[in-house]
């Protein structure tokens, strides 16, 4: 198969320097490009307000200032942003898991009746730009349809629109697919029931795509923000974005970059952590076997 540059010429001299001077640049490129913004995020963190006001600006802190980040802990009541945020991020993992689950399983081994047309639909509203859904569900909060509650500054706003997402039902629905459907007709000879083989064999060789699930619903909850600035707008229930954003006007700019650090701190962790296992469960689906 011919390539932009053949074989040969990059077995030469010429074609490996030419090679590697292109490689490393783009990999420096794109680095710098990713990790620049957490530096410079970092870095201003700890310069005075004048420093920041500088032009043109200071590539390094003349001076270092970790006070900034227990100010803005403390005047931002960062504690009680986070703990709620935790929260709902918490509640909204749990009940990702258990509607996508469930409902992947059934699309994938169950079969039901208009299956590949309840599939579909779901992977529809993913055509759906997020800001046109943003009133409709609003108003489902406000009134929820049959039981006529008010789930605004509650945790169930956060919880209920997290727990029903096509892209996760299809990632667990590539995956289920993948899984030897022999192993489950053993399992119905031995007498097992749907849900006792839900539990107790697609589960647990499942965990790389349950982790990834896992991950990316916890990220999406404690990043988002226009909807919890709708339907949380007590400052006591607010999430950290929302908590925020609400002070910013009142706080020097270092100290609110220092919140936005602490902010970012619980994300970036969990990624360096399981940036293993997103790839590995993103992948793990695409082969059948």
């Amino acid at each position: 198969m011919r390539t932009l540059v053949s074989p040969l010429a990059l077995r030469t001299p010429r074609g490996r320097i030419v090679y590697w001077t292109i490689l490393t640049l783009t990999v420096i490129g794109f680095t710098g490009a990713f990790v620049f913004p957490l530096y410079w995020m970092v870095t201003g963190a700890l310069k005075s307000p004048d420093e920041l006001a500088q032009i043109p600006p200071r590539f390094f802190p003349k001076s270092v200032h970790f006070r900034v980040y227990a100010d803005a802990w403390e005047q931002l009541q960062l504690g009680v942003f986070l703990k709620n945020t935790v929260l709902y991020a918490g509640g909204a993992w749990l009940f990702t898991l258990a509607v996508d689950v469930t409902a992947a399983y059934a699309l994938s081994k169950l079969r039901p009746v208009l299956g590949k047309l309840v599939l579909g639909a779901m992977l529809a509203t993913l055509m759906i730009p997020p800001m046109v859904l943003l009133l409709p569900t609003y108003l489902v909060a406000k009134d929820l349809p049959i039981l006529h509650a008010d789930l605004l500054n509650t945790p169930w706003a956060i919880w209920l629109p997290a727990a029903a997402n096509g892209f996760f039902v299809f990632l667990l629905k590539r995956f289920f697919d993948s899984i030897p459907k022999e192993l489950l007709e053993a399992a119905e000879i031995d007498g097992a029931s749907p849900l006792r083989i839900l539990w107790s064999i697609v589960l647990p060789v499942s965990r790389p795509i349950i982790g990834v699930v896992s991950i990316l619903s916890v990220v999406t909850v404690w990043k988002d923000f226009v909807w919890p600035l709708l339907v949380l707008p007590e400052t006591e229930k607010m999430s950290i974005s929302v908590g925020i954003a609400s002070l910013s006007a009142q706080l020097p700019q270092n100290v609110l970059i220092a919140s936005l650090v602490i902010a970012s701190l619980p994300t970036i962790l969990v990624f360096f952590v399981f940036q293993r296992s997103i790839m590995a469960g993103l992948t793990a689906g695409s082969l059948k076997g």
